[in-house]
């Protein structure tokens, strides 16, 4: 099992021992390294590292926990997995086949357990079955961007592996490999999203983290059709913040910049974004829309959208560009460059102020912004700190950060951190987490 793990990409494996998995324990001894046992101090830690692997790498996290507790440790990273729409896959170990069903011991549901996190569920219960479970595992990870799950009872664990399965009637055969699609929209829907764009004029863009490896296509599009951009908070690594048409953040912790685009703007352009809070998008009927989202299950469901672009972000501005004509009224851009100016001199004057001997938190944050090393990555907890987080830290060009943006737990800023650092050993990685978070982390 562990082989087929390394033919597919993975070199850690986070998690935490039990006897549950003594199996798997005993191979990864073996194994000398490849993949690497990252030990944590809760699966729950496991399960974040496992998702800001995939965030931060564009590849497969992945992580492993002990039957009955152990396992149910995992969900919540999981669900931060899930509802980031992040590939992961979480190995788990299960009570030897002949105690199912007996109420015996640590005996859990997993299947029942872990079928709404993944969209892939399955028990290994023959050793020439983990192959084919394991491919389909990593296939389905990455198809769907989610979480699979693959359970073993110790005793399969335990058990002489196969390499490949006899050569039966019932056996697969499968392989490792998955490439991924280019997903590109409608030609006719792509007319038409250009005909309102082009027609708006007070155009405001929303980014998300669709739209991670489309920053030279947003730029390009913003600057063609004189829109600012406001960005998600899982979208914040989308573009640099010195840019002085991007407004920043949006909604609860958003800036005044963003605020008074949404509410004054004519048409909205949202990209790769499932931003939920409608109190801080346009009243219905105040502006037409046009959604990129690579996911179909998604388009135009915040917003009422007058073009529903299905397809992958990058690509589908590559084709819009062409269509679009550039704004020569700038009168727009400049009011949106004027209002960011005027935010970002709000929050210093925040910032700067002082409570006596009360430590100022925004002060710490706008501190920290000006020191950020070049190339850093930042990771964020759930909290009042988040606030700080979005509003001063200012990115610039190459760095990365992210956060539990969905699901919104606390507790994932330090393992976020500890996993970027794994896969990024040379760069600098900074976890900005409240009091209340990094007690949860039992620190």
């Amino acid at each position: 099992m562990l082989q087929r793990l390394t033919e597919w990409g993975v070199k850690r494996v986070y998690g935490y021992p039990g006897d549950g998995i003594n199996g798997l324990l005993g191979a990864f001894d073996r194994a000398q390294g490849n993949p690497e046992f990252i030990q944590v101090r809760h699966e729950e830690m496991a399960a974040f590292m496992a998702c800001a692997h995939a965030k931060f790498t564009g590849e497969v996290g992945c992580c492993t926990a002990t039957s009955g507790p152990g396992a149910v440790h995992l969900l919540n990273g999981l669900y931060d997995a899930k509802l980031d729409h992040q590939p992961v896959v979480a190995v788990v170990g299960q009570q030897k086949r002949l105690s199912l069903g007996a109420h015996y011991q640590q005996e859990i549901d997993l299947e029942r357990l872990f079928a709404d996190v993944s969209e892939f569920c399955q028990m290994v219960v023959h050793p020439g079955q983990a192959r084919h479970v394991i491919d389909r595992a990593f296939k389905t990870a990455l198809t769907t961007r989610g979480v699979a799950t693959v359970i073993i009872p110790e005793d399969v664990q335990e058990a002489d592996a196969q390499p490949s399965p006899p050569k039966t009637h019932g056996s697969v055969f499968s392989s490792v490999g998955w490439s991924r699609p280019r997903v590109l929209p409608d030609p006719g829907e792509l007319r038409r999203a250009a005909g309102i764009l082009n027609e708006g004029s007070k155009v405001a863009m929303l980014v998300g983290q669709g739209a991670a490896h489309a920053e030279s296509e947003v730029v390009e599009v913003a600057e063609l059709l004189g829109a600012g951009v406001a960005k998600a908070l899982l979208g914040r690594e989308v573009l640099p913040d010195d840019l002085p048409f991007v407004t920043g953040p949006i909604g609860l912790l958003g800036s005044s910049a963003s605020d008074n685009m949404i509410q004054n703007c004519d048409t909205l352009f949202m990209i790769g974004s499932s931003f939920p809070y409608s109190e801080w998008l346009p009243d219905e009927g105040q502006a037409r829309g046009v959604e990129i989202d690579i996911d179909g299950r998604m388009i135009g469901i915040r917003y009422p959208m007058d073009a529903h672009l299905v397809g992958d972000a990058k690509e589908t501005l590559r084709a819009l560009v062409p269509l679009l004509r550039r704004k020569e009224d700038r009168t727009w851009r400049e009011q949106i460059e004027k209002d960011v100016r005027e935010w970002n001199a709000l929050i210093c004057r925040r910032a700067g102020q002082h409570f006596g001997r009360t430590i100022n938190p925004q002060a710490v944050a706008a501190e920290l912004s000006p020191r950020l090393p070049e190339g850093c990555i930042l990771t964020a907890d759930s909290g009042s700190g988040t606030n700080w987080w979005a509003r001063h830290l200012k990115l610039r060009q190459g760095m990365r950060a992210s956060l539990s943006g969905t699901l919104a737990t606390m507790g994932p800023g330090t393992p976020y951190a500890i996993a970027a650092r794994f896969a990024y050993p040379d760069r600098p990685v900074i976890a900005f987490v409240g009091d209340g978070a990094f007690q949860m982390n039992g620190m």
